[in-house]
C-alpha cells in the first residue's frame, strides 16, 4: 500500500526521533564535569524552548483541529506566520538540544531541520494552493512563511473546536516535555552505574 505524502512524512519523523533518540541516550555531555554553569545554563535555556514549543504547538492545534484541508487557516498563529506548527516545532527540538547540555546537539538539528522542513513546507503549500487557490495566493502576499510578522497577528472573539480532535493534538505538542524526561531519566540511570555513555560530545 503507498502511503501518502502526509504519512511519509510521519513516518520518516519518527525514524528520525528514534535514531536521535538513540544518539541522544548514548552520549554524554563534555561539560558536565567541566562547567556547572554552562550546564546548567544550556539546561535551563532547553526548558525554556521546550515550554515554549509546547505551549506553541497547542496554540496552533486549537485553530487546526477538525479543519484540515476544510478550510484555510488564517487566525491565531497562522495569522502571523504559515507554518507556525513547523516554527514551533524548530524551537523544541533545539530546546531538546539544549537540554543534553551540549552545543553539538542543536546545532546538528537545526542544520537537519533547515535542510529537511523547506522541501516538507513547499510540498504542502503546493497542496493548499489547490485547495483554496486565490484565497492561500492572497494569504501568502500577507503572511510570512516560516518567521512570525506579530503586526499581521489576528485573533477571534470566538471560535468553534472539536475537543475529541484537539485532545489528540494535546499529546502530540508534548512530545517534547516527554523527551527531555526521557534524557533525564537516562542520566539518572547513568549516575547510578546501570549503563555508561558510548560517545563524549562538546
Amino acid at each position: 500500500m503507498k502511503l501518502k505524502p502526509e504519512k511519509y512524512r510521519i513516518v520518516l519523523s519518527r525514524i528520525a526521533a528514534a535514531i536521535g533518540l538513540f544518539f541522544l541516550c548514548s552520549t554524554q555531555s563534555y561539560w558536565e564535569t567541566k562547567n556547572e554553569i554552562l550546564v546548567f545554563s544550556l539546561f535551563f535555556i532547553g526548558m525554556i524552548l521546550v515550554a515554549i514549543a509546547s505551549l506553541g504547538r497547542m496554540w496552533c492545534s486549537l485553530y487546526i483541529a477538525g479543519y484540515k484541508d476544510k478550510k484555510l487557516i488564517k487566525e491565531g498563529p497562522y495569522s502571523i506566520c504559515r507554518n507556525p506548527l513547523y516554527f514551533f516545532s524548530m524551537i523544541g527540538v533545539v530546546g531538546i538540544g539544549c537540554a543534553t547540555e551540549t552545543f553539538t546537539f542543536p546545532i546538528v538539528f537545526i542544520v537537519l531541520f533547515a535542510l529537511y522542513y523547506p522541501f516538507v513546507i513547499k510540498s504542502e503549500e503546493k497542496r493548499l494552493k489547490q485547495l483554496f487557490g486565490i484565497e492561500f495566493e492572497e494569504y501568502i502576499k500577507r503572511v510570512p512563511a516560516f518567521f512570525p510578522k506579530f503586526s499581521t497577528f489576528v485573533e477571534p472573539e470566538n471560535y468553534n473546536v472539536n475537543p475529541a480532535i484537539y485532545r489528540g493534538h494535546i499529546f502530540s505538542a508534548v512530545w517534547f516535555i516527554w523527551i527531555v524526561g526521557i534524557l533525564e531519566v537516562i542520566e539518572g540511570m547513568r549516575k547510578i552505574g546501570l549503563f555508561t555513555y558510548l560517545w563524549l560530545l562538546y
